[in-house]
């Protein structure tokens, strides 16, 4: 693992960034805010971390995978009570506040896609 910066995937997570902040600004229910946003979630993630991280891209993969299983899961036990941070509305975006077995398929779909692209990317 070495520390390498890459435009592409730096270039790529400011792009899902933005598309994040907007579905959290003018959405507030429905299939893309609660679904294709923690599909795109993951992707962002693996692309910044992609951004400066030059490792197999499986690795970057698992550690998103087991970040964003870990967050949704410490939302199933109301982590957000204990810290008792259930009315900052940063904290509830980021966070989240309820757990969803949809989360997870979309977190799964989301690391599938990327490592596919990478993958085909890569090898072009």
């Amino acid at each position: 693992m070495t520390i390498k910066f890459n435009k592409p995937f730096f270039a790529s997570s400011l792009l899902l960034l933005l598309t994040e902040v907007g579905i959290a600004a003018f959405l507030s229910e429905g299939f893309i805010r609660h679904t294709f946003g923690d599909f795109l979630v993951v992707i962002l993630i693996y692309c910044f971390l992609r951004s400066f991280i030059q490792t197999k891209p499986i690795y970057i993969a698992i550690v998103v995978f087991i970040i964003a299983f870990v967050i949704e899961f410490l939302q199933l036990f109301n982590l957000l009570d204990y810290l008792n941070l259930r009315h900052n509305e940063m904290a509830t975006i980021i966070l989240g506040s309820t757990f969803e077995v949809s989360d997870l398929i979309a977190y799964t779909l989301g690391i599938l896609t990327i490592l596919l692209i990478d993958k085909r990317t890569s090898s072009s």
